[in-house]
């Protein structure tokens, strides 16, 4: 049995990006593995996000998960911050990681850039906290979108240096789980970058339906094509792109053979995306509603989470220190 992990900034609710990025996966992946599902409340804090809101984002991405199938019974849901080895960790991959790897990441230079006046430690060791979070269960597997490879890539590499300088086979190298499918970078709907919160693109999993109709009736497109056959702008091959995720097949080819024949209406299309929208997230909005004020059932999940959490990041931290070279007197 494959020990699966992966987790997702408390920013608020989640949205279609997360969903198919890896949460759907993660869901179908509970019944075959012992699976780590976790809020990533301390990762947030490179943004310093206001205190008075941050524990109302944790509750929604918890709901969220709950909500959209993640079963307390079958995989172990926890709060980032209430996992303290997880940190122990942190700092100790930090003795082995390079300010010079750390720094050519892509997503450290993307952020110093949108916010210059925040450029923070923790924001350059973002990855090594990430590796921590998926060393401290020393997972096989981590289900994540295409913007978070490179990532994964340098917990692969943090493990093989650990091991390599203390002459271990200690931790595995995880490998990117998608189901046995390409992994999926879902667009937002400016015509830009992936879909997200910062970006102000994204359609959420609580958002009602007339919510998701006005966002994608907003959605960027242009006067249509004017060759056969001719290769879509980017802004409109994001449309596309969600239309894949959340369409029936044959809906996907009417659509392009509307556009291949220069016949396509985007008023239409955009009629039909967001109605097939609206029929993913429609079960997981009522479910949402449904528990998000279940103030017991919400704090014996991350209870019981929290300690299966630790009782698993506690062996691994025992044995890190021992190889190391910490011994007690």
């Amino acid at each position: 049995m494959d020990i699966v992990l992966s987790g997702i900034r408390s920013t608020g609710n989640l949205h279609l990006g997360n969903y198919y990025g890896a949460l759907r996966n993660f869901i179908r992946m509970q019944d075959e593995n012992q699976c780590y599902f976790f809020v990533a409340d301390v990762h947030s804090l490179t943004t310093h996000p206001d205190p008075r809101y941050l524990h109302e984002n944790v509750k929604n991405v918890l709901v969220n998960y709950l909500a959209a199938g993640i079963d307390p019974e079958k995989s172990v849901i926890y709060v980032q911050s209430d996992v303290r080895e997880t940190f122990e960790l942190y700092l100790f991959l930090n003795m082995h990681a390079y300010m010079g790897e750390l720094a050519k990441t892509t997503s450290f230079k993307e952020k110093a850039r949108k916010q210059p006046e925040n450029v923070n430690a923790g924001l350059l060791t973002y990855p090594t906290l990430m590796a921590a979070d998926i060393l401290v269960h020393n997972a096989d597997k981590v289900p994540v979108g295409k913007d978070q490879e490179q990532h994964l890539e340098m917990t692969r590499r943090f493990a093989r240096r650990f091991n390599n300088f203390y002459g271990v086979e200690f931790f595995k190298e995880p490998v990117a789980y998608n189901f046995g499918q390409e992994l999926i970078k879902i667009p937002g709907l400016d015509g830009s970058g992936k879909m997200g919160k910062s970006e102000g693109n994204a359609i959420y999993l609580a958002d009602s339906p007339k919510e998701i109709e006005k966002k994608v009736k907003k959605a960027l497109t242009d006067s249509g094509p004017t060759e056969f056959n001719s290769p879509k702008p980017e802004y409109i091959e994001n449309l596309f792109t969600i239309l894949r995720v959340v369409s029936a097949p044959e809906v996907v080819q009417h659509f392009e053979d509307l556009w291949n024949r220069c016949e396509i209406k985007y008023g239409d299309l955009k009629k039909q995306l967001a109605e097939d929208i609206i029929k993913v997230t429609a079960p997981i909005r009522e479910r949402i509603i449904e528990i998000e004020n279940d103030e017991s059932y919400l704090r014996k999940v991350t209870t019981e989470g929290a300690e299966k959490a630790r009782e698993s990041a506690s062996k691994t931290i025992r044995q890190v220190r021992e190889i190391m070279g910490f011994k007690p007197f």
